[in-house]
């Protein structure tokens, strides 16, 4: 079962309207997750009906969706923060919301799937991704293992583009008011064209050394931008907000995407794999050209330089030699400056978000607190 489908199950739950003697925050906090599960149930909605109308042409194409909607789900922030931005906003239509809520929750399911294309992952929150799943089934299949490879990139090349072209089907579904249609579609589409940027220029960035990449511009490219920017401005959009509105939740979630990246980079490097749940070799092994690694190749004198040189980028790096580079990490103050840069794009993202009205202001700095402060 996947995750869009457990929530679908307890939404009925969870979707009675708050009572009228609520507090504002309260209210807007209930209103949230009220259009995030509908947003949920609409999501397993649709697996469901692509799934069944591509098994009519083979079944190979249905097991392209099965394989989507087992990737769909996790946390739901994009639905949330679109579904924040417009209740907060005075909007009241759940059913247009959920509809761009979803569209925002498959965008990123596309985003993810072509991401683990670029990187050669098999693997997304622990469980086998769409690549993951098709590799598996080609083997019990008895499909030949030297023809895997090419089988295995295209479903999830392919797969990553039918989330893509549904994303956009549910704004065009017919229940986002016309007024704000066009410029909801305008405004996914150049969220999707600035992340192919950022993700050219991550690509790109494994040819560079790594202390002549610029990791913040990567990070506002690839993730700020249609995770946090573009749903809280969908948002903005749909609830007939004045521009100066819109670019004020703009600058929020270019700062909160940042600062988000920033602190994911200084977990998968230094973290505790204890409380994060993710193992500090696969970044290092990667090379992963972060902002982390940045400051400290160029902080290095030449004995840590050489250190970075001989562990970075090893895909056999074991334990002793990723604690020695994050020593290095340590002593030449990358770490430190990190943290001090994710602050101060958090806390850029809070002073824009107390100038919305409330409880909108309150809901939008409590997300930062959560996600700037996730636990190290």
């Amino acid at each position: 079962m996947s995750q869009v489908d457990e929530r679908r199950q307890s939404a009925g739950q969870r979707s009675t309207p708050p009572p009228p003697a609520a507090a504002p925050g309260a209210a807007l906090a209930h209103g949230v997750e009220h259009v995030t599960d509908a947003a949920a149930s609409l999501l397993a909605a649709l697996v469901d009906e692509q799934r069944r109308r591509a098994a009519l042409f083979d079944p190979a194409c249905a097991d392209l969706w099965q394989d989507l909607g087992t990737v769909i789900g996790g946390k739901l922030l994009r639905p949330r923060l679109v579904a924040a931005a417009y209740l907060g906003l005075g909007g009241s239509d759940v059913t247009a919301a959920a509809h761009v809520a979803a569209a925002h929750e498959l965008l990123h399911t596309a985003m993810v799937v072509h991401d683990d294309v670029l990187d050669h992952d098999e693997v997304r929150r622990g469980r086998p991704n769409v690549a993951g799943r098709t590799r598996a089934r080609l083997a019990a299949q008895g499909v030949p293992t030297g023809a895997h490879d090419g089988q295995v990139g295209a479903a999830a090349l392919l797969a990553g583009d039918a989330a893509l072209a549904q994303a956009f089907g549910l704004l065009a579904a017919g229940h986002v008011p016309a007024t704000a249609l066009g410029e909801l579609v305008r405004l996914v589409a150049d969220g999707v064209a600035t992340t192919v940027s950022g993700e050219l220029l991550d690509v790109r960035g494994s040819l560079a050394a790594p202390g002549d990449v610029d990791a913040v511009l990567v990070a506002e490219l690839k993730t700020a931008v249609y995770s946090f920017r573009v749903p809280l401005e969908s948002g903005a959009v749909l609830a007939g907000a004045p521009v100066e509105v819109r670019a004020v939740l703009a600058g929020v979630g270019t700062a909160l995407g940042v600062a988000y990246q920033l602190v994911d980079d200084e977990l998968g490097a230094v973290g505790d794999p204890a409380l994060t749940g993710k193992s500090v070799l696969s970044d290092l092994r990667e090379g992963k050209r972060t902002e982390l690694l940045r400051t400290a190749w160029q902080r290095a004198d030449p004995r840590q330089a050489e250190l970075l040189a001989r562990h970075v980028g090893r895909d056999d790096l074991d334990e002793a030699g990723a604690r020695a580079v994050v020593e290095v990490l340590h002593a030449t103050g990358a770490v430190e400056d990190l943290r001090a840069s994710a602050r101060r794009s958090a806390d850029n993202a809070r002073t824009l978000a107390t100038t919305l009205p409330e409880p909108l202001a309150t809901y939008l700095v409590g997300v930062v607190d959560d996600l700037a402060g996730r636990a190290r």
